[in-house]
């Protein structure tokens, strides 16, 4: 008995506390009801992130992406003044047509479903596109924030001094105009060579061949024995026909001063150079005009690089250049343009340039490769950007034109020489404008979401006010319940 007792009293106390606990839950929800995401105000509108200028007067899932809605709040102003005037005012905005965000150069003249993706039409306001009524024509709206975090940075359109550079490559070759030729004016053997191999230094006044030659061995004999006849007339024809044999006035005063004829021909080199080519070995038959050696000076060179085709007008002869060589780093070596060839290339449609560089120190040799730069004529009062500004699309050259802090438009330029971190403007910009130098891209990426920059797409002239927006085919589905 006492044992069911103990269990009615533990019963009842278990029921109580859960009746005690049910109650206060409900007490606690009715005394603290749910938050709303704006406070105590209620949302202007709700949107969809990706598509923020598409706006709905309910919450729910988004039609164009598989998320929620998001709520605007209305400012403290908007909240005073009552939720009936964002209302009324997105009611008084006329859509100038539809379209679809992936494609936005489309345009339709209602709402619905887009013909091209699973998603609804978006309308294009008037305001949309510059963000407010006083912001320039054709450009677009960007948040301070936003600008800050693309890290935007502008550079100036300024007027100034231009130099034209062209920046090709070379290779160093001999300088033809100090190349000589060695040779034989009569028929005979070589006796002694003292140079016998192609690509050996010579140096001036020294010996390199001996050759032994009958017919001047009996010229010698007859200026001796002119000499000894007194004559001056048959000095003086000896003297003349030894000259035209090749041999020097040394030579020739050398054999009047010892009385005896010479039995080898001595041959000796005119500058300091290298044998570039050998005619003749060791006890060889030379018959006359045998090229004995050929002799190359280096102490100036040639660099033969060539200029494309739509650079080949911006130098001429004289200008000056700079090379530098791989094979001698941090080194740069100065000379200016020698010639311009007369024919361009026809397989790389390229100009040859020929530049010529001193070289004393004789440590430029002919086969290195060379970085020329070849510097025009310094032009005055020309329209530059940063060349990092320009965004190239292969057919033409765009850059973005800031208005002012947030208001940025596309231009059209036609895009002439760089130099130094310059690009040349031929048309499209005016002094004094600024160009978005960095994030240019990013800003081209946030106007393409929002369907802004269209003429990036097509031309940079405005529609006529009198086009019509493309029919739009019969929708395959309901707009979504407070779509626009």
């Amino acid at each position: 008995m006492n044992h069911n007792s103990n269990f009615l009293l533990i019963g009842s106390l278990v029921v109580g506390s859960v009746v005690l606990g049910v109650g206060l839950l409900r007490h606690g929800h009715r005394e603290n009801p749910k938050v709303s995401a704006c406070g105590d105000t209620t949302p202007a509108y709700w949107y969809d992130p990706m598509v923020p200028q598409q706006r709905f007067d309910k919450p729910g899932k988004s039609p164009f992406m598989d998320m929620q809605l998001v709520p605007k709040c209305a400012t403290t102003t908007e909240a005073h003044s009552g939720s009936a005037a964002p209302d009324a005012a997105n009611a008084e905005r006329k859509p100038l047509y539809w379209f679809d965000p992936m494609k936005p150069q489309q345009h339709f003249d209602k709402s619905g479903k887009s013909p091209f993706m699973d998603m609804q039409l978006v309308p294009k306001y008037s305001d949309d596109a510059t963000g407010s009524a006083g912001a320039p024509a054709g450009s677009i709206a960007i948040d301070p924030r936003v600008v800050q975090n693309l890290g935007v940075r502008l550079g100036a359109v300024e007027r100034g001094s231009f130099t034209r550079t062209v920046d090709t490559v070379g290779v160093v070759a001999v300088d033809e105009h100090r190349i000589e030729a060695i040779e034989v004016r009569q028929p005979g053997w070589v006796e002694e060579l003292n140079v016998r191999a192609v690509g050996d230094s010579v140096r001036r006044g020294q010996r390199l061949a001996g050759v032994y030659a009958p017919d001047l061995l009996a010229t010698q004999q007859e200026l001796l024995i002119a000499r000894n006849s007194g004559d001056p007339q048959l000095i003086e024809a000896a003297r003349h026909r030894l000259a035209l044999f090749g041999l020097s006035a040394t030579q020739i005063a050398h054999i009047e001063k010892t009385g005896q004829a010479e039995r080898r021909v001595d041959y000796f080199a005119p500058f300091d150079g290298y044998v570039m080519d050998l005619g003749a070995r060791q006890g060889a038959a030379v018959a006359p005009g045998t090229v004995l050696f050929q002799l190359a000076a280096l102490d100036s060179i040639w660099i033969n690089a060539e200029v494309p085709e739509t650079q080949a007008a911006w130098i001429k002869t004289g200008d000056p250049a700079t090379a530098e060589l791989p094979a001698l780093p941090g080194e740069r070596f100065q000379g200016q343009i020698d010639y311009l060839y007369p024919e361009l290339m026809p397989t790389t449609r390229t100009l040859k340039v020929r530049v010529v560089i001193k070289n004393p120190g004789k440590r430029l040799r002919p086969g290195m490769f060379a970085a020329v730069h070849l510097r025009g004529a310094t032009q005055d009062q020309v329209l530059t950007v940063p060349t990092e500004a320009v965004i190239k699309t292969g057919t033409r050259s765009v850059v973005i034109v800031a208005d002012d802090a947030t208001h940025f438009r596309p231009a059209l330029v036609r895009v002439g020489a760089e130099h130094a971190g310059r690009s040349e403007i031929l048309d499209g910009l005016s002094a004094g404008e600024n160009v978005v130098a960095s994030g240019q891209f990013l800003i081209d990426s946030e106007a393409s979401l929002r369907g802004a920059f269209e003429n990036l797409a097509g031309s940079n002239e405005p529609e006529h006010e009198n086009a019509k927006p493309e029919l739009m085919p019969a929708p395959s589905a309901q707009a979504p319940d407070g779509g626009g």
